[in-house]
């Protein structure tokens, strides 16, 4: 029996207690007074924001992004290497010399300083930073966007509610929550949104005839079999017709952009690919994850980074900057994450290696009370000197910045009970 209960998770202890209190001695584990003793020690829904954020743009620093060669520099320090600070437009805030248009932003972002990860390699832990969960061969855990869908809803009927622009084939996706909250991939944000056209040469009428034959010969099989994967399935297909026949398709054309518009995030994958998630925000996606590669520099870290930071503080920059002048920044929480640091010590390639320790992230828009630095790391950016976050605690407070609540169960098809950031801890005084 004991090994039995050690198996079971919290939810499924606390049901078979009470099921066991009933059943052999006739009684409630309920007090007199109130609920059970044992939620009286459980964390309590966060109060909710009055104005939540609507969308996010999730930046994804794919290898690990280097701490003090970004976000949160060390001026003298043997750490720092050659890399010189430069002042922001807030007063006391330092950035590397690498990010200057985002230093010109300073005053919409907060730069969270003290992110600590349990993980040090590059897949388990850019695992736990989009889930908040650790890797596992048993199942699959939803990344934030699924989230965001499966607890708040799309906003558009027609256009998708989650896209993904660039990133990897490991990306967790929907986890084990139905198809429909799974991220539309994008491979090219310069080519729109492919295979969203007619075949050349078939006909309107052709193309619906043969859906129409389609759907009959599954009717009988969706009958037989009604649940909820091959539901998913249909509605998939619904989801992209009706998105084929959409006027709002063309908010995946960026050339209806100027040209100033677009060179100005950047004539480069990356930064076209947050343009267009600035585009498919504005017509109501609720989340946008555009992945950034190639910060893994455990050689030539002082020629790689500043090609890296160059790429993302010139979108980054834009993206800040346009979301204010359209009206769109209280809207819209801009994130920047990685999966973890580089170390402080420089290696003798002249390179930093993996850093779970701790490591830096940034919020902006979406309510966040700008022009501050959450946390710090000693003075050579080895430690975390205060206000240590663990990944779960900045996602939940990304989570909540969103509006969405932490403290939600939803179960998995094994019925195990699992939440949007798991056990994390949001720093609600972040948001005004």
């Amino acid at each position: 029996m004991k090994d039995l209960l050690n198996k079971l998770d919290d939810v499924s202890r606390r049901e078979f207690a009470q099921f066991a209190a009933k059943t052999f001695l006739g009684v409630s584990l309920l007090p007199v007074g109130g609920a059970l003793a044992a939620d009286d020690d459980e964390p309590k829904e966060p109060t909710p924001r009055k104005s939540p954020a609507r969308n996010i743009i999730y930046l994804y620093m794919s290898g690990g992004m280097s701490h003090l060669d970004t976000f949160d520099p060390k001026p003298g320090a043997e750490t720092q290497g050659p890399v010189q600070t430069i002042d922001t437009s807030v007063k006391g805030i330092q950035l590397s010399e690498y990010m200057p248009n985002l230093a010109k932003q300073m005053d919409k972002a907060v730069l969270v300083r003290s992110i600590s990860s349990t993980q040090g390699a590059h897949e388990r832990g850019r695992y736990l930073m989009r889930t908040s969960y650790t890797q596992r061969g048993t199942i699959r855990h939803p990344a934030m966007g699924a989230w965001v869908l499966r607890l708040s809803g799309r906003h558009s009927d027609s256009l998708p509610g989650n896209v993904r622009i660039g990133g990897d084939s490991r990306h967790p996706g929907a986890g084990f929550m139905e198809a429909e909250f799974s991220p539309l991939p994008i491979g090219d944000p310069t080519t729109g949104l492919q295979n969203s056209k007619l075949a050349r040469g078939t006909t309107q009428a052709q193309f619906d005839s043969r859906l129409s034959l389609s759907n009959r010969l599954d009717q009988e099989f969706r009958q037989r079999f009604d649940q909820k994967k091959v539901r998913s399935y249909n509605d998939a297909y619904d989801d992209a017709v009706r998105l084929m026949t959409s006027s709002e398709l063309d908010a995946f054309n960026i050339y209806r952009e100027t040209e100033p518009v677009r060179m100005a995030y950047g004539d480069n994958p990356f930064g076209q690919g947050v343009l267009l998630a600035r585009r498919l925000v504005e017509n109501n996606v609720r989340f946008v994850e555009v992945t950034l590669g190639g910060w893994d520099t455990h050689q030539s870290n002082f020629v790689r980074v500043p090609e890296r930071a160059d790429l993302l503080d010139r979108a980054l920059g834009a993206l800040l900057g346009d979301l204010g002048d359209r009206g769109l920044l209280n809207d819209t929480m801009v994130v920047v994450a990685s999966e973890f640091g580089r170390t402080p010590t420089i290696n003798q390639n002249v390179g930093r290696d993996h850093y779970p320790k701790a490591f830096s992230g940034l919020i902006a828009g979406g309510g966040i009370q700008g022009g501050q630095v959450y946390g710090a790391t000693d003075e050579r950016g080895e430690e975390v000197a205060d206000d240590q976050l663990a990944v779960p605690d900045f996602n939940a407070t990304i989570a909540y910045g969103l509006g969405l609540p932490l403290r939600k169960i939803v179960k998995s098809a094994s019925r195990r009970p699992f939440t949007v950031a798991h056990k994390g801890e949001p720093v609600t005084s972040l948001y005004s």
